[in-house]
């Protein structure tokens, strides 16, 4: 990237020059692709692309987001403020979801077959919408053990230009009694409450108490 060395000057990075693969989908203004890449133009400023941003590296931005799991609820969001963040330095991010399963809630029924084979086809969806649109650059999100490793996975399987960004653990939470909690604490208190140790009281405590966000 050349960027201008001038003491006090504003200009921006040349993002131009980082427009490799994504001029084969876009075209570039002048050449012979340009006229044949107008379908694909078209469709995409029917969600608001523009001249300017088909001058600009496209940069794929994952974001596997589910409101069903504390650990992946506020992906979205991440992604959100990190799509904003990319546009700023000039380049135009492509945000996408993916699939999420969690063991902590699909666990002792038909969904746990589900949980691990579900890195692989996260990474497999990060990588078809990478791949697809020849981004330049990716930017993967991720919030629990089976999204990490699957954010990390298309990055090496592409040698793709970017990063992953890890969203950050469930909350801890606390008892009416002012005892720490967290998740084990819960299946802990399954098993407690099977051997007759805790009473039903303590053991609602536990699980309202225990993943407060």
């Amino acid at each position: 990237m050349s960027q201008c060395t001038c003491k006090g000057c504003s200009c921006k990075p040349d993002t131009k020059s980082l427009k490799g693969r994504s001029k084969i989908l876009t075209g570039t203004p002048g050449d012979a692709n340009w006229v044949k890449r107008a379908p694909a133009r078209a469709m995409m400023r029917a969600v608001g692309y523009t001249d300017a941003d088909f001058e600009k590296p496209l940069v794929s931005l994952a974001c596997p987001y589910t409101n069903v799991t504390p650990c992946n609820a506020h992906i979205r969001e991440l992604g959100d403020m990190m799509q904003k963040a990319l546009e700023t330095v000039g380049v135009k991010p492509i945000l996408f979801g993916t699939p999420v399963v969690t063991d902590g809630e699909t666990m002792g029924t038909e969904g746990m077959k589900y949980s691990l084979v579900s890195r692989e086809l996260i990474a497999d969806c990060i990588e078809t919408m990478h791949e697809a649109y020849l981004c330049d650059g990716a930017v993967t999100l991720s919030g629990c053990d089976k999204t990490i490793p699957a954010a990390l996975i298309p990055l090496a399987r592409t040698n793709a230009i970017g990063l992953t960004l890890y969203g950050g653990s469930i909350l801890p939470g606390t008892s009416c009694e002012g005892k720490d909690l967290n998740i084990v604490s819960v299946f802990e208190a399954v098993g407690k409450e099977s051997a007759g140790k805790i009473d039903k009281e303590t053991f609602d405590d536990v699980e309202k108490n225990a993943c407060p966000g």
